[in-house]
């Protein structure tokens, strides 16, 4: 696309601005759609499992009930806190957006559409899920109000102890893949275990799916770790004192983040854009189609989650992060470098 509008009358300049912008486009907006749709399954898949019809009036199967709700709160009035600091407390939600779109870009949906092909693109997504914390904290701080202020706080000392597991998980995969670039990770993993493509089935990388997944869950404020937005303790979080679409901006980026995490997921343990299996019939199927099938069941993997697994507490929630989860995660690399020098042949990959 970038060479066709290059070589029209834009010229080279004008030609790959307008290619590049046509791209985040491409890849923004069915975001902001799949997000709406996220919701709806999620509720879907909940009512299923505890035997109700959930959204089943706008729409057929109440497959507009998303965009009834987004437009009820887009015509709500904003109401800023008179104590609030206003500045901060706009500009929190559309960090929070933001950054939840901004990791998109490196995410690679075949082996040629990625929007930027970056050889430190897994480095990339994990500095845009650390930033993430900003927009809840300062939520917090500027709504001036002591429940959306701990809730601030609760996220913030969440997110710090999850995204050192994550980084350790990520290192591990590098290790294995010998690579930053998110491509090579994927096809690192072809043929992984006899005909089996993915992390997944690698018994050295198993436990370390199970501890992102888990950790992805904290890092996303996602039952049953959604302690930051405990309504029975918080009365909703960082989110209390906001509503219209200051409110609708955290909820779009919330389950960008969700989805994003998803993509991570399939990206670093289920073989991305590859089919299950290294089987020359399942790559007619375009790669495109396996990644969002991926992505689509890691999404109900959360929203399964969310239907049975009871909250836990808030120490229980730091002790599994910084006593389990951190050791763990910290011996395994030792584990992986270890096996990857003495049973390979990839000494100093």
């Amino acid at each position: 696309m970038t060479e066709f509008f290059q070589s029209t009358l834009l010229g080279p300049t004008w030609g790959y601005l307008v290619a590049k912008i046509i791209l985040i486009l491409a890849i923004a907006l069915p975001v902001m759609l799949a997000v709406a749709f996220a919701v709806y399954a999620d509720r879907k898949i909940w009512a299923a499992m505890q035997l109700r019809r959930g959204p089943n009036v706008v729409g057929p199967w109440g497959i507009l009930q998303s965009f009834a709700d987004g437009l009820k709160v887009f015509l709500k009035e904003t109401i800023i806190p008179a104590g609030a600091n206003k500045g901060v407390f706009l500009l929190a939600p559309m960090i929070t957006f933001t950054l939840a779109l901004v990791g998109w870009a490196v995410i690679p949906f075949s082996q040629k559409l990625v929007l930027a092909n970056i050889n430190v693109g897994i480095l990339y997504l994990f500095a845009v899920s650390s930033l993430g914390v900003y927009g809840i904290i300062m939520s917090g701080w500027a709504s001036n109000s002591k429940y959306p202020f701990l809730g601030g706080l609760r996220s913030a000392a969440q997110m710090v102890s999850y995204e050192v597991s994550i980084g350790f998980v990520i290192v591990c995969v590098i290790l294995v893949a010998s690579s930053f670039n998110l491509n090579d990770i994927v096809l690192s993993q072809k043929g992984n275990i006899g005909p089996l493509n993915g992390h997944i089935f690698n018994p050295i990388l198993f436990p370390m799916g199970i501890v992102f997944l888990i950790s992805a869950l904290a890092e996303t404020n996602r039952p049953p770790f959604d302690l930051p937005e405990a309504e029975a303790e918080l009365v909703a979080g960082y989110q209390v004192e906001y509503s219209s679409m200051s409110f609708a901006l955290f909820w779009l980026g919330e389950y960008a983040n969700i989805l994003l995490m998803c993509a991570m997921t399939a990206i670093l343990f289920l073989g991305g854009w590859l089919p299950p299996l290294d089987w020359a019939p399942l790559y007619a199927v375009p790669g495109i189609i396996w990644f969002f099938a991926k992505i689509a069941f890691m999404f109900f993997v959360f929203a399964w989650v969310k239907a049975t697994v009871p909250r836990y507490r808030y120490d229980q929630l730091m002790r599994l992060g910084w006593k389990v989860f951190l050791p763990l995660s910290l011996f395994w690399v030792f584990l992986v470098s270890g096996w990857l020098v003495f049973f390979t042949d990839r000494v100093g990959s």
